[in-house]
């Protein structure tokens, strides 16, 4: 690690001289953070992938390099215009369907492309009062959401209503349970096309909350459901909808008691069954469940996970093509999240993957049926890498060689990947492998998008957990023309809860163009994925359960600890700044080390978990009535008292995820304690503040550290 820590702080250093100051503007929109890369895709012919250049879309064979145009701007405008449609000013990269057609978005359609005849075969209507929109797979037909309702559209604009609710607080089609469980939709296609299951949502009983949109003149209410830990729920029903003749079947669910989820949707290959992993409200208790898709009726659960903390399923099945009676679940029942193959009877054939690494995404079958591609952290939980696993025997081939972050694609044929990656210093790069890893064709190499430009210094580094049992990542972003005979202020970037990892190993490190900016600025910027962060196991993560910020306050300590060790760090000018989560970790630091954290900046704070959402909140902290002694510990607003350092809260006034009841009462209680807390509202904003207002936004962070720190 101090090799690596060395060669890195080398070649950041080395082309500091005569680089330019990387601007506010520069850093927050980060143009040079984030690469870009050309949108590559596996064509339907095997061996051959699409591209995007200069207004044509191109097929490229693998193994000659043969390069064909499948379509021009010219062409397809004069499709548009022989059909009557709209021209385009570019051509934009279709999604491929099951029927080896290109689906293109237009202005108010979707155009089914037919490559080989080189015609239009259907076109969908596509409206502003649109809500969800989602294609059956064969590109046929658009199911979306117009206010609470649910509706099919097929070819020439022929429009079908599935649900005619109109009461208060039903939902059709939607996404539900605030998009946990890996939720991120309500609508879901079989196979072929032929049903679509969609959620029914009924938060009639989920308390309003209000919102004021004042940009209208006088300001206008805006109400919404929001659930808070203990309080009302939501109910979520499946309903099916059957295209050939427009029946409607509801799924017959109630076996793990009132307000229980429907997550991780699941068709079976045949679309004769539709599968739901149910989870009790308390989330300690999943059943996979098998239901027929004619009647609603459950037919079996096919097995059950319980645990002392809480389960979490975030994926569905994942049917072998060969075998449809056996199919992939992903559990983290051994202590990490691995792939277990299953009959459809229930019955467990084995574990796929095993050991103390973390299955990250599922990438495919081999056409056979015999292997599976995944990737994992197998190699590093700071690396992400692609395998191929043999089903029988579980033995694994490392596919990307090279050091890094990799996003990997398949080709249908199995027998070629797209590899995408970056690491500390590949800005991105983007090749053609075959599946013994060997880099077959080169698609794309950035360049540094950061040359010229006089950034901080990048060191990570490595400590022990508080408990001394793991490992814990970081980094310092140190000034580039650092003098170790100095003292330097020290700022924390911290987000500290489940589902992130900061510290990586891909371009930059995962540092952002603010923490550079105020290295620029004298500044040392510090971030430490503490235990509870994501990809490191079920125990690292689930340590925090019922102790909110108990666990990650103690890592990140030991991290000042690591910092106060260093002989340029000034001890005594340390401040730290999150948002959302780490805008609780923010409070609940500044608050409980007084004497450690002089300035702290936190954004969209959860103050009080009893005023978060029921989902997340009951997973990590149960119910308040369960846990009244983890929630007073948790409560920042219980701690304002010691409060002695700089202490400025941002919120947007719009915010429906973090409401800003959580900021609006630690005002309030600082106020009754007599302690002076600054305050900003970004009025129109949301849960972020994105766009141009983030650089106002950044520069009043920096301006309030340079004016306290």
């Amino acid at each position: 690690m101090r090799t690596r820590s060395f060669i890195l702080a080398f070649l950041f250093s080395a082309v500091a001289l005569n680089a330019q100051q990387l601007t506010i503007e520069e850093a927050v929109l980060q143009p040079g953070f984030f690469p870009a890369s050309p949108r590559v895709v596996w064509s339907f012919n095997p061996g051959s992938w699409l591209e995007l250049r200069n207004q044509s879309l191109v097929e490229i064979s693998v193994k000659n390099g043969k390069e064909t145009t499948v379509l021009t701007l010219d062409a397809f405008n004069e499709i548009l215009k022989t059909n009557g449609i709209a021209q385009v000013a570019t051509l934009a990269m279709p999604a491929l369907t099951e029927r080896n057609t290109f689906l293109f978005s237009v202005p108010d359609k979707l155009i089914d492309y037919d490559p080989v005849k080189r015609a239009v075969v259907n076109t969908l209507p596509v409206q502003d009062s649109m809500m969800i929109q989602t294609v059956s797979p064969d590109g046929r037909l658009l199911a979306f959401t117009v206010g609470q309702n649910l509706y099919v559209a097929g070819s020439s604009g022929q429009v079908r209503q599935i649900t005619s609710d109109k009461e208060p607080g039903i939902v059709n089609g939607q996404s539900v349970s605030r998009n946990e469980f890996g939720i991120s939709g309500g609508q879901f296609w079989s196979p072929r096309g032929n049903l679509l299951a969609f959620y029914r949502k009924d938060e009639s009983k989920v308390p309003l909350y209000p919102l004021v949109d004042i940009s209208k003149t006088p300001g206008r209410l805006r109400e919404i459901r929001y659930p808070m830990a203990g309080g009302p729920s939501e109910t979520v029903e499946l309903d099916i909808f059957r295209i050939s003749d427009g029946a409607l079947v509801r799924i017959q669910e109630n076996s793990l008691g009132e307000n229980c989820y429907l997550t991780n949707i699941s068709w079976d290959p045949g679309e004769g069954f539709v599968y739901i992993a149910v989870l009790n409200r308390a989330q300690n208790h999943m059943a996979l469940n098998q239901y027929d898709a004619v009647t609603g009726q459950k037919i079996r659960t096919l097995f059950e996970e319980t645990s002392d903390k809480y389960v979490e399923p975030l994926h569905g099945m994942l049917f072998n093509p060969v075998v449809p009676d056996q199919f992939l679940w992903f559990s983290e029942r051994d202590g990490y999240t691995h792939l277990y193959l299953y009959r459809t009877d229930g019955s467990l054939i084995r574990q796929v993957t095993q050991g103390e690494f973390v299955v990250t995404d599922f990438l495919g079958w081999d056409p056979k049926g015999k292997y599976i591609f995944v990737t994992t952290t197998g190699e590093s939980p700071l690396e992400r890498h692609a395998y191929r696993v043999d089903l029988t025997n579980s033995m694994r081939t490392r596919l990307t060689r090279d050091a890094g972050t990799h996003e990997v694609t398949i080709s249908p044929d199995a027998k070629y990947l797209i590899d995408s990656y970056s690491s500390y210093s590949v800005p991105r790069k983007v090749v053609v492998r075959d599946m013994s890893g060997a880099e077959i064709k080169p698609i794309f190499n950035a360049p540094d998008p950061l040359a010229g430009k006089k950034l901080g210094v990048y060191k990570p580094f490595t400590i022990k957990s508080a408990d001394k049992k793991t490992d814990l990542y970081g980094y310092l972003v140190l000034p580039p023309d650092l003098d170790p005979a100095k003292k330097y202020p020290v700022i924390v970037y911290v987000y500290g809860g489940p589902h992130a990892q900061l510290v990586l190993n891909r371009w930059m490190g995962g540092a952002s163009g603010w923490q550079h900016y105020m290295a620029n600025q004298g500044y040392i910027c510090m971030t430490l994925d503490n235990r509870g962060s994501d990809s490191r196991g079920r125990d690292f993560e689930q340590v925090i359960h019922r102790n909110l910020g108990k666990a990650e306050m103690a890592d990140q300590m030991e991290g000042i600890n690591y910092l106060l060790n260093l002989p340029y760090v000034d001890g005594s000018r340390i401040g730290v700044h999150g948002w959302s989560y780490g805008g609780f970790m923010t409070t609940s630091l500044l608050l409980n080390y007084p004497d450690v954290f002089k300035v702290g900046v936190a954004g969209g704070p959860v103050i009080d978990w009893k005023f978060y959402e029921v989902m997340y909140g009951e997973r990590y902290m149960d119910t308040p009535a369960e846990n009244p002694e983890g929630y007073a510990l948790a409560s920042t607003l219980n701690q304002i008292k010691r409060l002695r350092g700089k202490l400025l809260l941002i919120h947007g006034d719009i915010d429906d995820t973090v409401v800003m009841q959580n900021s609006l009462s630690f005002l309030k209680k600082s106020v009754d304690e007599g302690k002076l807390v600054d305050f900003l509202v970004y009025p129109g904003h949301p849960h972020n503040v994105r766009g141009k207002d983030r650089v106002h936004l950044m520069r009043m962070v920096t301006r309030y550290f340079d004016d306290n720190l």
